[in-house]
């Protein structure tokens, strides 16, 4: 295996040296309408759960979160892979998210972890969608449209966030007290659960402050006679830096799409655990373009990129509009063939340009591959390199891919669907109706 070289990667690449048209239509599945698009690799993100649930330890739950579109990865069809792969349950930011994994056909617990408006109270009891309260007048009124809408066949289940650090939602200890006996006096609810967060994973002394702080809220709570239900603090970070205990359930984010989070990477035996977690998502393209420029030619807008020799340049159809960002103008690269080759000139809404001068072998055509995050032969590129490009986390690198981007979803024997903008109209429906067929 060569150095670098993950054991996914080669059965990938032979996977690749077939068209992804090719692949596509084999399996029945719709064309692309462009040459740019997602590849979401759902025998990574199964492996990743069974990683994370034995760091969890038997007996734990392990809900996933799935908010943000499942981290730009297309919320509902890896929500249902993890639902078949047994995923305890599901988390998301926002009651839309929720109600789209509902429409979607998912049946797991779903917890949204952000207050939600109380006219949203009765449709989340429907959904058994639980819901967040963190702040007390926002838990009044969503008490009191519970009162409003009287009786239900399902009480609207309610965990509470402590604020034990994080410094951004949640009751304090006292608070939360309170709250709960308010939740165990209200008919048409019930106390889901109580759970934080940590802030920095990777600073023992402060996670261990908030974990004590968490144990202080869950000591008043239980010496008033409330029963908490579920409780869970760690995420991604507190799970693999081992600085949360797993209590009843964790609620691992970035780890699931095969990403570490950068603030634990020195944590004690996290080297091996890294090497078990596969990335999920890769962003591919080919040429719409393949051009000779002479010396001097701008490139892109500005320019701010000029070529210094006769240059052969590829235009990759990604772009800002993408969740490519600006700020990869002139700094990122893309690999064609197995190698790294540079992007070069401003990033466009639209496009971004590769400079295959020095690739050698016969001349790049439109029909070369590129790979502008993730594995090709030897090479790869992750999200933590692009992250450092632009000065962010690996989650906005991710999370940043637009919607426009069909996702392509595949396991070993090839594609099993495709999520693209405008589902409800097919390539070959319009190629039928052309013919006649239709």
């Amino acid at each position: 295996m060569p150095p670098g070289e993950r054991r996914s990667d080669r059965p990938e690449a032979e996977r690749r040296r077939i068209p992804i048209e090719a692949r596509l239509e084999a399996a029945g599945l719709p064309l692309l309408r462009r040459t740019a698009w997602l590849e979401i690799d759902l025998d990574a993100l199964v492996a990743n759960l069974e990683v994370l649930r034995e760091l969890a330890g038997p007996g734990v739950r392990v809900e996933p979160v799935v908010k943000a579109d499942a981290y730009g990865h297309g919320a509902v069809p890896v929500a249902r892979a993890l639902e078949d792969a047994g995923a305890d349950g599901l988390s998301v930011a926002t009651f839309d998210e929720a109600v789209e994994l509902r429409d979607g056909g998912i049946r797991a617990p779903i917890l949204v972890l952000y207050p939600v408006p109380a006219a949203v109270a009765r449709v989340a009891a429907r959904l058994s969608v639980a819901v967040t309260a963190g702040d007390a007048l926002l838990l009044e009124r969503l008490l009191a449209e519970v009162g409003a809408t009287g009786a239900r066949r399902r009480a609207l289940r309610i965990a509470l966030e402590i604020e034990t650090g994080l410094g951004r939602g949640g009751f304090n200890p006292a608070g939360a007290g309170a709250a709960a006996r308010t939740i165990d006096a209200t008919s048409g609810v019930e106390l889901a659960g109580v759970w934080s967060h940590l802030a920095a994973p990777g600073d023992a002394d402060r996670s261990q402050a908030q974990v004590a702080g968490f144990h202080h809220a869950l000591g008043l709570l239980g010496d008033g006679g409330v029963r908490v239900g579920a409780r869970h603090l760690a995420a991604s970070g507190g799970l693999l830096g081992g600085q949360a205990p797993a209590y009843e359930a964790v609620r691992p984010g970035l780890a699931v799409y095969g990403l570490l989070p950068e603030d634990v990477m020195d944590a004690p035996g996290l080297a091996s655990t890294a090497l078990r977690l596969r990335p999920v998502m890769a962003l591919r393209a080919r040429p719409v373009r393949v051009a000779d420029l002479p010396p001097g030619h701008g490139i892109s807008y500005g320019p701010s990129f000029e070529t210094a020799r006769a240059s052969r340049i590829a235009t990759l159809p990604v772009g800002y509009g993408d969740g490519w960002s600006r700020a990869f103008s002139n700094r990122a690269r893309a690999l064609v063939r197995g190698r790294s080759v540079p992007l070069v000139g401003t990033v466009a809404m639209d496009a971004v340009m590769a400079d295959v001068t020095d690739l050698g072998g016969p001349p790049v055509t439109v029909d070369d591959e590129f790979t502008l995050l993730g594995a090709d032969g030897g090479e790869r590129i992750d999200a933590a390199e692009l992250a450092r490009l632009r000065t962010t986390i690996s989650w906005e690198i991710v999370t940043a891919m637009s919607r426009r981007l069909t996702r392509v979803y595949h396991r070993s024997a090839g594609p099993l669907a495709v999520r693209s903008l405008n589902p409800g109209r097919s390539l070959g429906s319009d190629r039928a109706l052309e013919r006649g067929h239709l």
